[in-house]
């Protein structure tokens, strides 16, 4: 077999990087089950008539096929896509299981998704999104807008990353201000606001004319709505200060502000009310959220969602929801590309038990038996070498204890091989000092 070609945009961590990734899922999924919610893990297929009407990601959409399929391609109930986030899966699975669903239902997933976008840092086409979601039937309370950045604030600072702050705007502040200026197409004026960190003010305000049809005046108004930023409720001041009116804006701005003094009673600094903020998914309602990593802003958001009211509906019933996802690639990419986590081993193994012979193995595996069972991972030495040898595997991989078995009836005994201190042990009842019993991430 010749040497294969990596496959840009699909990341595969190293064994130590794999730990920290599985380290971090530990820590949010605990978060999250603290909060209440409850596991899920939907199929990796949509149809793609689901997918293609959920925004500007539909271009980046995976089909799926058979390598054998007819060359008119797939149709119907046969056109399959990869998910490209969880949120569309989700609302479909809310549909399938709404009878068996007790409201509001609270779910969190952790799974894969896949887009076809160019990947670059923190980029990729395949990658893991840490997604929790509130839906209820008919209808559901604000409070939980104001609840979502609580919990993402909490799953993420129990994490040795950097601190981050949650940017969040209301997309009903948006909607009522261009609908006050006289703009009768808002979701093109969304559309354009929300590339103004990629193109610029100048590019947008050509983007807004020319999409949403606005004139110089309403261009100026809405770059002025996106300029404003406070970490506290004054940023409703500022709005009403452009001296527009509207229901829709005012009751955006009413939610807004119960976003923000919740998050700040809670975890003072970590939101702030940016009208910049539209997200590029056409479902969002209300409320939407980004988040920037101290030290990595000029990536972009790590941790991104908002308020939906439409998109979960059939016949007469309808679920509306808000959810927020964390891009747990996206996240360990930037922190691996930097070299800001570390592992203290590569390996779970705190125990390498030694093999004084091979015809002595048996006790050795005894040893890591006995240990095993009392929650010490271990692992015997691959072969019965000399004992410095055995120790210099042992260092090689980070494992810091090395069991000696007694022979001839003697006792046991291990050896801290980085102080160099050796005692005497009994596997049934010897433990390591709980700092050394898992590697420790930092």
């Amino acid at each position: 077999m010749s040497k294969p070609t990596p496959i840009s945009g699909f990341p595969e961590w190293t064994p130590a990087q794999r730990m920290i990734e599985q380290f971090v899922l530990d820590r949010i999924r605990a978060t999250f089950e603290l909060y209440g919610f409850a596991p899920l893990e939907t199929r990796s297929v949509e149809p793609l008539e689901q997918l293609l009407r959920k925004g500007e990601t539909s271009k980046e959409v995976y089909v799926l096929r058979r390598l054998q399929a007819d060359a008119d391609g797939p149709a119907g109930d046969d056109a399959l896509g990869l998910h490209f986030d969880l949120t569309v899966p989700f609302a479909r699975y809310v549909l399938e299981n709404a009878g068996k669903l007790q409201f509001p239902f609270r779910r969190y997933q952790i799974q894969k998704v896949w887009r076809g976008e160019r990947p670059q840092e923190g980029r990729y086409r395949e990658f893991l999104q840490a997604d929790i979601d509130i839906v209820d039937r008919d209808t559901l309370p604000a409070h939980y807008e104001a609840e979502m950045p609580l919990v993402i604030g909490d799953a993420l600072r129990s994490l040795p990353i950097p601190p981050v702050t949650i940017q969040v705007n209301n997309r009903k502040i948006c909607e009522g201000f261009y609908r006050g200026i006289g703009l009768t197409d808002p979701e093109a004026a969304l559309r354009a606001v929300d590339k103004l960190d990629k193109i610029g003010p100048a590019k947008v305000a050509e983007l807004l004319a020319e999409t949403a049809g606005a004139s110089e005046a309403q261009a100026k108004a809405c770059l002025a709505l996106a300029e404003i930023s406070a970490p506290d409720a004054s940023f409703a001041d500022a709005v009403r200060g452009l001296g527009v009116t509207h229901p829709l804006l005012d009751e955006g701005v009413a939610e807004l502000v119960a976003v923000v003094e919740t998050a700040a009673a809670h975890s003072p600094g970590l939101c702030v009310a940016d009208l910049r903020i539209a997200r590029g998914l056409d479902y969002y309602t209300g409320t939407v959220y980004e988040t920037s990593l101290a030290g990595y802003e000029r990536f972009g958001s790590i941790c991104s969602g908002g308020r939906y009211d439409n998109l979960v509906s059939a016949g007469g019933a309808s679920f509306p929801g808000v959810g927020i996802s964390i891009g747990v690639s996206r996240l360990l990419g930037l922190l691996f590309g930097a070299g800001a986590l570390t592992v203290s081993r590569s390996v779970p193994t705190c125990v390498l038990v030694a093999v004084t012979s091979e015809e002595r193995r048996a006790a050795s595996n005894a040893v890591a038996d006995a240990l095993r069972r009392r929650g010490v991972p271990t692992e015997v030495a691959p072969s019965a070498a000399k004992f410095g040898k055995q120790i210099r595997h042992a260092e090689r991989r980070g494992i810091p204890y090395v069991w000696f078995p007694g022979a001839d009836g003697a006792p046991d005994e291990v050896k801290d091989i980085r102080s160099g201190e050796q005692v005497v042990a009994a596997a049934g009842e010897w433990t390591p000092p709980r700092a050394d019993l898992s590697p420790l991430v930092s």
